[in-house]
């Protein structure tokens, strides 16, 4: 499936590839939602079932609909599905989208690996974003126990705009989440 809005819906850098979110990768995203819970907006443990009906309220609906709220691609590395995300909360008037992002967990522990493949994802995000959707903004939150994450970040443009203390609870503890953005120049 394609997304409507989009002048193309394959986006390639070094064997590295954006497509559309596919049916076959949401029990593997699944899997590292849960693993993951801790970085998310996300309260309990998602099953097959969530993720089927996820797919099928949210997901297949927002591939036809010219003001989707959503935008999700699957992210490949030589061929097979290392994580996923996209663009959440897009705002249509405003030309500005949040970006979603969440790599396979064991990936994610790897800093060096972590670094590259994030930031190539933001890279083709830009390229969506800005040369296919011709959007003003991205911006991102970020819960402040994520440092390598809030890092590449500012190695690729965002630039920290505020931070809202206090904001969640992670494990029983307040954490901040940082507001990150970076605008079409």
């Amino acid at each position: 499936m394609n997304y409507k809005v989009l002048d193309k819906n394959d986006y390639k850098s070094n064997g590295y590839e954006l497509l559309p979110y596919r049916q076959e990768d949401m029990l593997l995203i699944m899997g590292w939602r849960n693993d993951q819970m801790d970085f998310l907006r996300q309260n309990k443990l998602l099953t097959a079932e969530d993720q089927e009906k996820y797919f099928r309220d949210v997901i297949e609906p927002s591939f036809g609909d010219e003001s989707t709220r959503i935008i999700l691609f699957s992210f490949l590395k030589d061929g097979k599905c290392i994580g996923y995300g996209g663009l959440t909360n897009i705002d249509w008037e405003s030309k500005r989208a949040e970006v979603s992002f969440l790599l396979e967990t064991n990936r994610g522990k790897e800093e060096a690996v972590y670094r590259e493949d994030f930031s190539v994802f933001l890279d083709l995000l830009k390229e969506v974003v800005f040369l296919d959707l011709n959007f003003h903004r991205l911006f991102t939150e970020t819960y402040d126990i994520r440092p390598l994450h809030i890092k590449v970040l500012e190695s690729n443009g965002f630039k920290l705009e505020g931070r809202m203390e206090d904001h969640t609870i992670i494990t029983g503890k307040y954490v901040d989440s940082l507001i990150h953005g970076i605008v079409n120049n």
